[in-house]
């Protein structure tokens, strides 16, 4: 009868690291698909971007340090090899775009510019589908972290070799608009 006993309590410790550890995989499995879903949506940005800029430059060619900016922006988004690169690489694609954009308010003909319109108006469905596939990698994120942070799971994701995972958040210097100046010209 104790053999029995010491049986089934062995069954059940197997059957619930066996499923602790299925639901970390899962969890990581999941964040990292929502992170590819960002990437996606990131290098779409970055395929449009070449366009915005040509298309700006035409109106504002001496706005030279503009676009090495946004061209270097782009280049990091490019290179970038894990979630933290890319959103940092992002966080500066932000900044630049937005200085671009600024740029577009000086020049009345630009915005009139059909081409110009049409960049912005796909640049905005990307910029929303960022948006909420962020929102998902933070839920991921975080449903993830709970697994491997709470009892029981914190007991096996350490030997697992799992390790808590950051959110993409907007660093504190993207939450104020950015400062252009013309340097004399309009």
């Amino acid at each position: 009868m104790g053999f029995w006993i010491f049986l089934a309590l062995v069954l059940v410790v197997v059957v619930v690291i066996a499923t602790l550890y299925n639901r970390i995989i899962t969890l990581e499995n999941r964040f990292e698909n929502a992170w590819g879903q960002i990437d996606v949506q990131l290098k779409r940005r970055a395929d449009l971007v070449p366009n915005l800029v040509e298309t700006v430059k035409g109106y504002a060619s001496h706005e030279q340090e503009v676009f090495d900016a946004v061209s270097s922006a782009r280049s990091a988004m490019m290179q970038a090899k894990s979630p933290d690169e890319g959103a940092a690489a992002a966080n500066v694609m932000d900044q630049a775009l937005g200085r671009l954009f600024a740029i577009s308010e000086a020049y009345p003909e630009l915005k009139a510019n059909e081409n110009f319109v049409q960049l912005q108006k796909d640049l905005g469905e990307v910029e929303a589908k960022i948006a909420y596939a962020r929102q998902f990698y933070n839920d991921a994120v975080l449903q993830y972290n709970n697994a491997i942070e709470t009892v029981p799971g914190v007991f096996l994701a350490g030997p697992m070799g799992k390790k808590e995972h950051v959110f993409l958040e907007i660093p504190d210097g993207d939450r104020v608009a950015p400062t252009v100046s013309f340097g004399g010209t309009a």
